[in-house]
């Protein structure tokens, strides 16, 4: 597409193929290899959604298709990645919800704050037709969504004090994602909302430039931010969903039987994650108890909620219809 073809993305791929793939269908095709970006590290559930994805893949396609993973934030941050897909120098990605929302502004309907009571709830809407009608929508954008992995239910840390309640968070430095939602959200519960990359935020926790951020307990765990972080809420203030998602340019060039066999294995590397997240979790909350967090774990929810009202108000139109489908779908 464009001239945005890469060597790896091989020619010469027979179109003449059917979907529901099987490993005969790949037998004429050329091998290509896909670049798989993220910015977390190896210990976290983007890392074990991707590897899932890559043995996937590789098994089905009879190795045909293959997948070169590169964690760490090694290709760049969020939005360094999603402008490489669409110009085709970085082929496919997990995700944040956040910064694709900066992209096709609609996603950002998944950040309200308090939308979903509970992870079951929100697969049964990122799974269903709401949720595929927008992976399809980010063609507009020229990217390809495949499927919903999980970032998980969010939560806030910081090195100050315990945070109980909304007066609780007055003053504090949150480094929230680059995405308007929620920075109106810590901005209505009183702190000091500051958008940064996640990269960035590492530093800035280290230098004591912030005093705090807001992430699921697996990021929590893994970064290790009890060495910065003293004290953390179970606020799970916001279900953040990741996706598996890739460039149009290198899309575009695969034949369909290799196109069924990405978006399958995104769902089934997307449903394993979620799965492991949910072993984890236990297993994470008792390790930061051990290394010295001190956890809030039942906040005053309900003040929250009542704060973040407004965030209601402001953004309940700016998504069409989805808002009111969602909650309608949640009954």
């Amino acid at each position: 597409m464009q001239g945005f073809a890469r060597s790896t993305l091989a020619l010469g791929i027979s179109l003449a193929l059917v979907s529901g793939a099987q490993a005969a269908d790949f037998s004429d095709m050329d091998p290509v290899t896909l670049r798989l970006a993220h910015v977390v590290n190896e210990k976290d559930g983007f890392h074990i959604a991707a590897e899932k994805f890559e043995d996937l893949v590789e098994e089905r396609t009879d190795g045909k298709v293959n997948i070169e993973l590169y964690p760490n934030a090694s290709l760049g941050d969020e939005r360094t990645l999603l402008e490489g897909m669409q110009i085709g120098t970085v082929d496919m990605g997990v995700i944040t919800n956040g910064p694709v929302a900066n992209f096709l502004e609609e996603m950002a309907v998944f950040e309200l704050p308090f939308l979903f009571p509970s992870p079951e709830a929100a697969y049964e809407v990122l799974d269903g037709p709401i949720g595929q009608e927008l992976l399809d929508r980010l063609s507009e954008v020229n990217l390809k969504g495949l499927a919903y992995a999980e970032r998980g239910f969010r939560n806030l840390t910081n090195s100050e004090r315990p945070v109980t309640t909304p007066e609780d968070l007055e003053g504090l430095r949150i480094r929230v994602m680059e995405n308007p939602v929620y920075v109106d959200t810590f901005r209505e519960l009183g702190a000091n909302a500051i958008p940064m990359a996640w990269t960035e935020a590492l530093t800035a926790m280290q230098q004591g430039t912030i005093d705090g951020q807001e992430n699921p307990v697996n990021v929590i765990h893994s970064f290790k931010l009890y060495e910065t972080q003293d004290y953390m809420t179970l606020s799970r203030h916001t279900y953040a969903p990741a996706i598996f998602v890739m460039g149009m340019p290198a899309w575009g060039q695969l034949p369909e039987a290799a196109q069924t066999v990405l978006v399958d294995a995104a769902q089934e590397a997307a449903e394993h994650e979620r799965r492991v997240n949910a072993e984890m979790a236990a297993e994470q909350m008792a390790a930061l108890r051990e290394a010295g967090m001190e956890i809030v774990e039942e906040p005053d929810i309900a003040a929250f909620q009542e704060a973040v009202a407004p965030v209601y108000e402001k953004y309940g139109e700016q998504f069409g219809d989805y808002l009111p489908r969602i909650q309608e779908a949640l009954k």
